[in-house]
């Protein structure tokens, strides 16, 4: 008769996979963070900051797998056990009411700035600036050069000669120079919850996805809709913002043609009066001056008064002339470009 041997969970076990399942109910958004690099002090002031709007739970991470698993299957939800692929590290559980992009925009603006420790990977450029310490002769003259930051004393202090890069982005920080870079004040690491995951509404969001350029994703938006606008207009589609400005084109097109076919109507009647007068007695003008009388005579006369440039209105002319030429000519060469 085969005996099955039931392994002894702990009660405090169930008790706080209990309390993680509760929590993760409690509220739409789940989050994974990591917590293992940030200092004690920083976390509670982190804590702090944070605590009016999520809740947040370290715990074992093999507890906070179980809980979550065990919740995806009660909610009949495997998307949700999927979050647990990403618990690594010294996760803790967050959840919270803001959207997934608001969170991560309020855990990064959290952060604070830290020193290197030794081991760890530079996540950016680090450069020490060239310039007095402000310590005095002594040992830590040999350190810096031991890890080839060049200096020597100057006006009775340590001085740095010149701006150096010591590390770049990705390399391994060592020992040595972690500890040179801590006492010269250089704190290049930002330290707080790390975001690796968050599960909203079916979807699971990763740090790549969450991290938002504001002022790219704000121009994308204008030229989108810039170019919408301007593909809706030359299609004369009617949309609601493009709507009163093909009503003015269609007008101003209408107004143009009934002039061009001398098409009588109330707002074009006195521009096509205007221009068949005009054309009478440019006509007129061609003929002997003995075939027509006085009036036409002065009516064309003082048509061309008022219509013969000045010498300062030709020059204006021809400089303006000159301008668009440079600038078609510019177009031109652009277009050959493309």
């Amino acid at each position: 008769m085969e005996t099955k041997v039931q392994a002894h969970v702990a009660p405090w076990k169930l008790e706080e996979v209990k309390t993680l399942k509760g929590l993760i109910k409690s509220k739409p958004v789940v989050a994974i963070v990591d917590m293992m690099d940030v200092p004690a002090p920083q976390l509670q002031e982190i804590r702090d900051k944070i605590r009016d709007k999520v809740k947040l739970r370290m715990s074992r991470n093999t507890l906070i797998v179980r809980a979550l698993n065990e919740v995806a299957e009660e909610l009949n939800n495997p998307k949700l056990a999927e979050l647990a692929n990403y618990v690594e590290r010294g996760a803790a559980i967050l959840v919270t009411d803001m959207n997934p992009f608001r969170l991560y925009k309020m855990l990064e603006e959290n952060k604070s700035p830290a020193p290197v420790r030794g081991g760890q990977i530079a996540p950016c450029d680090i450069k020490v600036e060239k310039g007095s310490t402000g310590m005095p002769p002594g040992p830590f003259l040999g350190e810096l050069k031991s890890v080839g930051i060049p200096a020597a004393i100057e006006k009775g202090k340590i001085a740095i000669k010149e701006d150096k890069v010591v590390v770049k982005k990705g390399e391994v920080v060592s020992p040595k120079l972690a500890a040179v870079l801590d006492r010269l004040g250089i704190k290049p690491v930002k330290v707080g919850l790390n975001v690796l995951a968050v599960y909203e509404d079916g979807i699971i969001y990763t740090p790549d996805v969450l991290k938002v350029d504001e002022d790219k994703l704000l121009a994308d938006i204008q030229t989108a809709y810039q170019n919408a606008f301007n593909l809706a207009f030359n299609t004369a589609y009617p949309a609601k913002e493009v709507l009163p400005f093909l009503i003015q084109k269609a007008f101003m097109d209408a107004r143009a043609l009934s002039i061009e076919t001398a098409f009588i109507t109330k707002e074009t009647a006195g521009d096509i009066l205007a221009k068949a007068q005009s054309q009478a007695l440019a006509l007129a003008s061609k003929l002997p001056e003995d075939a027509i009388d006085e009036e036409i005579k002065e009516k064309i006369s003082s048509i061309e008064v008022s219509s013969a440039p000045t010498v300062e209105e030709t020059k204006e002319e021809e400089k303006k002339e000159e301008e668009k030429k440079e600038e078609d000519t510019g177009a031109a060469g652009l277009a050959l470009l493309f």
